[in-house]
């Protein structure tokens, strides 16, 4: 029933997805202003793990996000796929773009309003020239697999489902083409707590028995703590640490981390936090402070 095959090339040290000194800068109105959205970022993600990548508004995660799934192109810098460059002649954007998923945050605008639940799941891989029949056949298959009932939901237009259910759609939909990378850009963030919770469960299971790799974005620390096995911070377009979720919550390195980190709302009445961790606003990315970029709201 799944026509299409993933080959692991370089074993389980070789990471799945490497980024080499990736820079994007957006051009303003007759090319004065520039912002420099994601300026000369490089790290690793490794086969199996959730990478959590999180931080303030406008620091560049989501045009990341873009940037790994090339629906928006680097001005220099490299991605590795499991050793093969992308967009070389050993790994084309169409093979590379198959095995790279990703899951957004809009579950309404995500899907096509014309196409059945069924149809929207089974597009990509009738682009891929799968047969209508197999492709039908797989997208049951997985409304299935991510909790929706084939028979009260395949012939379902996004209008007629809640916000939950369009996002087991989009993810079902990102899982027909069978990718070994998810990128999930604040896919649970629209969702209310309970439905949230659900479809964070659902992304556990399926990351155990499909064997996946996760880049989960979201600016919800307490989810981000929960789900990721490695957490990448970004200020204005850098990264400014990674590691471990339990080192960088108990033991973090950055000045920029920690106050992050403090700004997490707390059960605990007795630990509340009575002044700001973070003061000001962020400088602006068309003109960045020069060497530390949180060097103008650093309390060191």
């Amino acid at each position: 029933m799944q026509p299409f095959i993933n080959i692991d090339l370089g074993g389980p040290a070789q990471p799945l997805l490497k980024v080499n000194h990736l820079l994007k800068y957006f051009r303003g109105g007759k090319g004065r202003e520039v912002v420099q959205a994601v300026d000369d970022i490089s790290f690793t993600v490794m086969k199996g793990e959730t990478l959590g990548v999180v931080g303030e508004s406008g620091c560049g995660k989501s045009t990341t996000a873009r940037l790994l799934m090339q629906l928006l192109t680097q001005d220099s810098g490299e991605l590795i796929f499991d050793g093969q460059g992308v967009g070389s002649s050993r790994l084309p954007l169409k093979a590379y773009r198959r095995q790279v998923q990703m899951v957004f945050q809009d579950s309404y605008a995500s899907l096509n309003p014309r196409l059945t639940m069924e149809e929207s799941i089974a597009f990509g891989q009738r682009v891929h020239g799968v047969s209508a029949r197999e492709a039908s056949e797989y997208a049951r298959y997985l409304l299935a697999h991510v909790g929706l009932e084939p028979a009260r939901f395949a012939d379902r237009y996004p209008h007629a489902l809640s916000g939950g259910q369009r996002q087991r759609v989009n993810i079902a939909r990102a899982l027909a083409m069978k990718p070994r990378l998810v990128i999930l850009d604040e896919a649970v963030s629209a969702l209310d707590k309970s439905v949230e919770a659900q479809v964070l469960q659902l992304l556990q299971e399926l990351k155990r028995t499909l064997e996946l790799t996760y880049v989960f974005i979201s600016h919800d620390l307490h989810v981000v703590r929960w789900l990721s096995d490695r957490i990448l911070v970004m200020y204005l377009g850098e990264v400014v640490e990674i590691g471990p979720a339990e080192q960088l919550f108990t033991a973090s390195a950055h000045p920029y981390t920690r106050a992050l980190l403090s700004s997490m709302p707390s059960m605990d009445p007795e630990n509340r936090t009575l002044t700001a961790p973070l003061s000001g606003d962020p400088p602006s990315p068309i003109a960045p402070p020069s060497g530390c970029r949180f060097h103008t709201r650093c309390p060191h």
